[in-house]
């Protein structure tokens, strides 16, 4: 056998050129189908680890892709704001262990400004349970302070004293610049090769401060207190009938009717017919206050978007009006005695959160279990429409969208190796013609079928091995010279990692066909009679 391997490696030699040929095919086929599946599996890695140890985010109702890749890896934007309200009552819920805000909004330079709290930089996990740490300095505290990400530090060239002007609008389209409240950085963070490297963090105060006293034509993240903004006062109303008047009655409605129905009213499970007579409530919302104190008398409800008579709008606002006034009546039948003004300005700052808003807020529960019975009780709320996601669910659901442009890549690199293959078999066959005559003379000096079978078979299985094992070094020599521009570029660290089963089963079905090939020229050699390959061409 090992004469045969020696006279098969010596009569690749002497073919050079078409052995070269064949074996640069294979290996371009090889390094297309493993380099394929190696960033598949990276990148499927990298966006896996980017968030660790967070059992829920939460976002305001929108789709579950929409909320991950918004709050997590920057990707798009939310479908809306939550109150922070919303979050203390739900931080204060026996299931909860924390939270953490996390608010989006306004850009700097094409970086992405986040609001978040000092427990971000504690809470937050990524990769294999890693925390987030600092290169220099410290966490963001006051209202004008910010933490920068790696990459951010590193392109622009920021260190800690820096000062930094946040613009409004995200990412490149910012409208303006909040220049009357400048920030400096106090806090660089190590590189964590995920999306927190691209983001600038500030606290939920500066984002509040930066705001104050701007006027935009949009929602703002974290918004004034009406009372404590009196610009707002003088701002046109919406004109009756039109879809901003509409969400807004909708809105004032849905804060000041309780959501419990009044004493009485005939319940109804889920998807049987309410009794006659039961005003019919729509999943989320508030019922209406007419409806409410006299449901023969039932107020019809509106739908956002919708084009209603002004006669509804009418009894909307009047609705409205009557019970915020009855509710303002309670409130202060029922108040503790007043405090003293600086003691009532002091409790409203810090605890009086009613109309401030954020994107989203990660939460972690006390026990894992508890996750799924915490997401359901949050997607049910009606008090405000939430939409609650748990991340490695949510993760699953954008590779089943993405997995047929994987099928497709490997459809593509299986045709290549297909290819690249009957290449091979193609120049095996071909050269038999220049070697009749080395043919003719081996089995003119005794070797018999099986040593002509074997000769060729080695020959193609060599070929395939050779090549299989440079498209493999290929492979990791392309991904350690372009693993650094594709972190800096997009953020994806794609790992040096030794070959997974996936990766041996292709090499073993490549190199098992070009086994099989030679067996095509062994034939032909075989059937080529003895007297055909000593007698000379013409």
């Amino acid at each position: 056998m090992m004469l045969i391997l020696r006279l098969a490696l010596a009569s690749l030699r002497s073919r050079l050129l078409t052995t070269a040929l064949t074996v640069a095919s294979i290996a371009l086929s090889v390094t297309l189908l493993v380099g394929i599946e190696t960033v598949r599996a990276g990148v499927r890695e990298s966006f896996a680890g980017t968030i660790r140890g967070v059992d829920l985010i939460v976002g305001a109702r929108g789709g579950t892709l929409q909320i991950l890749l918004s709050s997590v890896f920057g990707i798009g934007s939310p479908a809306g704001s939550v109150k922070v309200s919303t979050m203390e009552h739900w931080a204060e819920h026996p299931a909860v262990k924390w939270v953490v805000p996390y608010s989006l909004g306004d850009s700097h330079r094409g970086f992405r400004v986040v609001g978040t709290s000092t427990e971000f930089y504690e809470r937050y996990r990524f990769r294999q349970n890693n925390q987030i740490t600092f290169a220099a300095g410290r966490a963001a505290q006051s209202d004008n302070e910010v933490v920068v990400g790696s990459e951010v530090a590193e392109r622009l060239k920021y260190t800690v004293g820096t000062p930094v002007v946040v613009t409004h609008g995200m990412r490149d389209i910012g409208t303006s610049s909040h220049d009357a409240h400048p920030f400096h950085v106090v806090g660089v963070l190590e590189r964590t090769f995920t999306p927190i490297d691209r983001s600038v963090y500030v606290t939920l105060e500066g984002i509040e401060a930066m705001h104050e006293g701007t006027e935009t034509a949009e929602p703002k993240v974290l918004s004034p207190r009406p009372d404590s903004a009196p610009k707002r006062a003088t701002a046109a109303r919406p004109a009756p009938g039109s879809k901003e008047s509409i969400i807004e009655a909708n809105k004032r409605r849905a804060a000041a009717v309780p959501v419990a129905p009044p004493p009485g009213t005939p319940m109804a499970m889920p998807g049987a017919e309410p009794p006659p007579g039961t005003p019919m409530v729509m999943p989320g919302a508030s019922p209406p206050p007419a409806a409410a104190a006299s449901p023969a008398q039932g107020a019809p409800l509106v739908m956002p978007g919708a084009e209603p008579p002004p006669a509804v709008m009418e009894q909307v606002n009047r609705a409205a009006d009557a019970a915020r006034a009855a509710a303002a009546e309670r409130r202060q039948q029922t108040a503790a005695p007043t405090p003293a003004p600086a003691e009532a300005d002091s409790a409203e700052e810090h605890h009086d959160h009613g109309d401030h808003q954020i994107t989203a807020f990660f939460v972690g529960t006390k026990n894992r279990f508890e996750a799924l019975m915490l997401q359901r009780e949050m997607n049910t709320d009606l008090v405000e429409p939430l939409t609650a996601i748990i991340p490695g669910v949510a993760l699953g659901e954008l590779w089943q969208n993405i997995g047929s442009a994987e099928v497709g890549l490997r459809v593509i690199a299986i045709f290549a190796v297909a290819i690249s293959i009957t290449g091979m078999l193609v120049a095996l066959y071909s050269s038999l013609e220049a070697r009749r005559r080395e043919m003719a003379i081996l089995r003119a000096i005794g070797a018999g079928p099986r040593t002509i079978i074997a000769l060729l078979v080695i020959e193609s299985t060599v070929l395939a091995i050779i090549g299989c094992v440079i498209g493999v070094a290929a492979v990791y020599a392309g991904l350690a010279l372009a693993q650094g521009p594709i972190e800096q570029r997009f953020g994806l660290h794609l790992a040096l990692r030794a070959l997974g089963q996936t990766e041996y089963i292709y090499l073993g079905i490549i190199v098992v066909s070009g086994m099989l090939i030679g067996f095509v020229p062994a034939w032909k050699a075989y059937r080529t009679t003895l007297v055909d390959g000593l007698s000379p061409r013409a």
